[in-house]
């Protein structure tokens, strides 16, 4: 189901809204700006606080705890015991043995998808054709219907939400970790509910349907076959894990987070037996991954925000289209430029804020390479000056 909306934007109300991306894109500009700097100093003050606990960590056996490490660095690794059962207290499921529980809801929801074709006309007004399509679908986030462009289509709030249960502690050994560290670590596998289970969670939950129990999940639906708006499904997962490596500050028995001299929080964990220079080494790798995903948003901000603030040029031009074609065209490689030019001297100024020594090597290695083409340049130019005379 279906319908289509045509809309016109005329000229001066596109001036206007250019006007607005001008201010917008400012803003963005400021904030990827400061983002890109913000992230050279969080990226070298995390690898030297990795740096840092690889020269102190300490791996001990986890038999027995040695009050001679309490508050250093130390590594653990073994068999990983939860402390307690994960319970859901409220439906009334436990996942015996595992470190942790998770509830997931679905809700049988109306989901608006959208198609634009927008055509620009003779006096610098737009035409946008939107067709917009309804379908439903099982959604665990809830779909806000409000927001649709038709009504007619409304959901209802979900009447339960998703929850998770870790258990509060696990042992490795003579070592205490907290729960929620542990179950972040495990393999998620589902928990089949009972038909027993099904009934006593809709006694215990009171949604005004029967309930029944499809594949492991609590249905509650008049037609589990035919689902209706608002319908749920319930269905829960746990985490177990056998083994799990952790580095970490020795505080009595637990291992906590550990800080480093540069104020950087220090507590990696790994599923399975992994020795410490692994573990240094997969969080040396994880913080540049990241350095450069911030990078690459960044430097999109920085292009989305020039572009923002020189739209309005194409939105003057599209008086005439195919003017106004050509000066976008025109706008973006503008806009590719200045984010190639100012994004990477962004990057140089806090590499020389966060990485003095580095950036000055970079910069001299830089300034001898193209003094030594040049050298070489003029040299050749001057080989066949001397040839001639």
């Amino acid at each position: 189901m279906s319908f289509t909306e045509t809309t016109t934007t005329s000229w001066f109300s596109r001036l206007k809204g250019a006007l607005i991306k001008i201010v917008i894109g400012f803003i963005l500009l400021i904030a990827c700006i400061w983002l890109l700097f913000w992230n050279e100093g969080r990226s070298v003050k995390t690898y030297r606080a990795l740096v840092e606990g690889a020269g102190l960590v300490v791996s001990v056996d986890n038999g027995s705890v040695d009050p001679g490490n309490d508050g250093k660095l130390v590594h653990i690794s073994g068999p990983v015991k939860p402390v307690g059962v994960p319970e859901d207290d409220v439906l009334g499921i436990s996942a015996q043995g595992a470190a942790g529980l998770d509830r997931i809801v679905e809700m049988y929801q109306w989901i608006e998808s959208s198609k634009s074709e927008t055509r620009k006309q003779l006096g610098g007004s737009e035409e946008t054709v939107t067709t917009y399509s309804y379908h439903k679908e099982w959604k665990q986030n809830e779909v806000n219907s409000g927001n649709f462009r038709q009504s007619g289509h409304d959901n209802p709030q979900k009447p339960i939400d998703d929850a998770s249960f870790p258990v509060k502690s696990a042992t490795i050994g003579a070592f205490s970790i907290d729960g929620r560290a542990v179950a972040r670590l495990g393999e998620e596998r589902p928990v089949p509910l009972t038909a027993i289970e099904a009934n006593r969670m809709g006694e215990t939950v009171t949604l005004g349907k029967p309930v029944s129990t499809i594949a492991g999940q609590a249905v509650f639906s008049f037609n589990p076959e035919d689902p209706q708006i608002g319908d749920i499904r319930i269905r829960f997962e746990r985490s177990d894990i056998a083994e799990a490596s952790f580095v970490g500050a020795q505080r009595g028995s637990g291992v906590t987070p550990y800080k480093t001299t540069n104020g950087r929080d220090l507590f990696l964990s790994d599923a399975g037996i992994v020795d410490a220079p692994a573990m240094f080494d997969a969080a040396q790798s994880e913080n540049t991954v990241i350095t450069w995903l911030v990078r690459i948003g960044g430097l999109v901000g920085i292009f989305v925000g020039f572009a923002f603030i020189l739209s309005i040029l194409g939105v003057i031009a599209d008086v005439i289209p195919f003017i106004g074609s050509i000066v976008n065209f025109g706008t973006t490689a503008i806009a590719l430029i200045l984010t190639l030019l100012i994004g990477p001297a962004v990057i140089a100024i806090a590499w020389i804020a966060y990485r003095p020594f580095v950036a000055i090597a970079v910069i001299v290695a830089g300034i001898a390479l193209a003094a030594g083409i040049l050298y070489l340049r003029r040299g050749k130019a001057a080989a066949p000056a001397l040839g001639r005379a």
